[in-house]
């Protein structure tokens, strides 16, 4: 054996060694390790309550839940039980009176909410929608599954829904509500149930 071809031996048996050694160190590591590393939270708030304001100064919105974990790098916001404050914009130009064009707040809330970086909010598992004003056709609003927009304050889900008004309770899916004028739009209606008024 010459020379050259001992050195050429030592180099391959090296190599073997050290991409056996890396290998042994990689198999070390497991997936949910690395994966719980890249989906750590940058901050954590606890019994979180914070004020949102529009830019003219007006308050848009208040979220409180009971914890908060912020993603900086997937620019998502989680929420555990959130619950939202909703207040709709007035921008009905009718000569009404003041108490006919004032616009009361809604209250939502769910399980858990995710916030996307374009103001977008996934609510999901026992959400529940209700009206502050109590002459509003629509008081309640369950489901398993809501988007909201926080640009706009209007909620669509393509989930079953059960709408529950002042006399009537009504089974549906597909539901786009604007807060801001108080439309709802029902895509599919399954069925309605009016109650008796006793007035």
């Amino acid at each position: 054996m010459t020379r050259l071809n001992f050195l050429a031996l030592l180099t391959l048996l090296l190599g073997a060694m050290a991409y056996g050694i890396i290998e042994w160190r990689n198999g070390q590591i497991t997936p949910g390790e690395s994966i719980e590393s890249e989906l750590t939270p940058d901050f954590i708030a606890e019994a979180l309550k914070s004020n949102i304001y529009t830019q003219l100064g007006q308050l848009s919105h208040t979220i409180v839940a009971d914890r908060m974990e912020h993603y900086a790098k997937l620019e998502v916001t989680h929420f555990e039980l959130p619950n939202y404050t909703l207040y709709p914009t007035n921008n009905t130009q009718s000569k009404t009176s003041s108490i006919e064009k004032q616009n009361y707040p809604w209250k939502l809330s769910a399980k858990e909410a995710t916030l996307y970086k374009n103001n977008r909010v996934i609510l999901n598992h026992r959400v529940h929608l209700a009206a502050t004003d109590e002459s509003s056709l629509i008081q309640e609003i369950h489901c398993k599954y809501l988007e909201l927009d926080l640009n706009t304050n209007i909620i669509s889900s393509d989930q079953t829904v059960m709408v529950q008004g002042k006399d009537f309770i009504m089974y549906g899916s597909g539901l786009i509500i604007d807060l801001n004028t108080k439309q709802m739009t029902l895509t599919e209606h399954v069925r309605t149930i009016y109650k008796k008024n006793n007035s």
